[in-house]
């Protein structure tokens, strides 16, 4: 089985001298009633033809309904996850300085059957809310293998 890839950005901004990065809590029925590890960078697959750039931008619009801040891109690089001999994803993800409203997104949708062994399908929002958050509390709240990325960011920007 080959690797899945995604890519997405992270968002960050200044508050009061520290950085607080937007974070999406995953949608759907497995994670409405998880916090810790239960949120994401918003991201997506992207096929080999696709450029991961492209892939991020397009993936954040239609994780968050809205429009990739202006801004530089800071690459934070690449992170491979999941459990070997299946499952596996690299993740792309870059920084882009902004502040968004999180109670301004309007989530894209994915369908599913639901519940399980129903024969009936449902659609659930990719994203069901955002949160902004300083990295100690990111650290707790984005899935293991996303982790990586918050000390990365924390050694490309500088403190304001």
């Amino acid at each position: 089985m080959t690797d899945k890839r995604s890519a997405g950005i992270l968002v960050y901004r200044w508050t009061s001298g520290k950085v607080e990065v937007l974070l999406g809590h995953m949608g759907g029925p497995f994670w409405a009633r998880k916090d810790e590890g239960a949120w994401s960078i918003p991201k997506g697959e992207y096929e080999p033809d696709e450029q991961a750039h492209a892939a991020a931008a397009r993936e954040f619009t239609e994780e968050l309904g809205l429009p990739v801040p202006e801004g530089e891109w800071l690459p934070l690089g690449e992170v491979t996850y999941g459990r070997s001999g299946g499952g596996r994803k690299t993740l792309t993800v870059w920084a882009i300085e902004g502040d968004l409203d999180p109670d301004t997104i309007v989530p894209g949708t994915f369908e599913m059957e639901w519940p399980p062994r129903s024969g009936r399908k449902a659609e659930f929002p990719e994203i069901d809310r955002a949160a902004w958050f300083d990295l100690p509390t990111a650290e707790l709240k984005l899935g293991k293998g996303q982790r990586p990325y918050l000390a990365t960011l924390a050694g490309v920007i500088t403190p304001q």
